[in-house]
């Protein structure tokens, strides 16, 4: 059997952002049918350390909907991770540069992860760490905004 897609959430520390858009997305792809619900979704961090928790704000604002992750573990952004990656879904354009800098060969099919929501909508998702709750709930509700254009766009890619 071939194995599952691979998406890959990617922010700076992977503490925060990119924990939220892992566990957002994955959930959306579970309630869809055939090989969108097959979708392996990770996160790691172009600037990150491995082993460290999810912040506390990230936990309290996704268990407000209904998510937890508090068992998350950063990771860092590795040359393997890009290489299995169906798609990589970056946070900002400083994201998307660092990886296109940093890994040869440069990594395809990386996106904003809200690239594909109408043009009015501001494209990238601010760094909430270290800010007060309220930010890291913005913060989230900008990333479930994005979650129906990334699937739409996945089904339109993957099927």
């Amino acid at each position: 059997m071939d194995q599952p897609d691979l998406i890959v959430v990617v922010c700076t520390g992977n503490i925060c952002r990119s924990p939220m858009g892992e566990a957002l997305l994955a959930h959306a792809l579970a309630a869809e049918d055939g090989r969108l619900s097959q979708i392996k979704v990770v996160s790691a961090g172009v600037a990150a350390r491995g082993g460290d928790p999810a912040s506390a704000n990230s936990v309290t604002a996704m268990k407000k909907v209904g998510l937890d992750i508090s068992g998350h573990r950063s990771q860092p952004l590795t040359p393997e991770l890009l290489e299995q990656a169906t798609a990589i879904f970056v946070m900002t354009e400083t994201h998307r540069a660092v990886m296109q800098a940093s890994y040869e060969p440069t990594p395809r099919n990386i996106f904003l992860l809200r690239e594909f929501m109408p043009r009015e909508a501001d494209k990238e998702i601010a760094d909430p760490y270290g800010g007060p709750l309220p930010l890291y709930e913005a913060c989230r509700d900008e990333i479930v905004e994005a979650i129906p254009s990334v699937v739409a766009f996945l089904r339109k890619e993957i099927g």
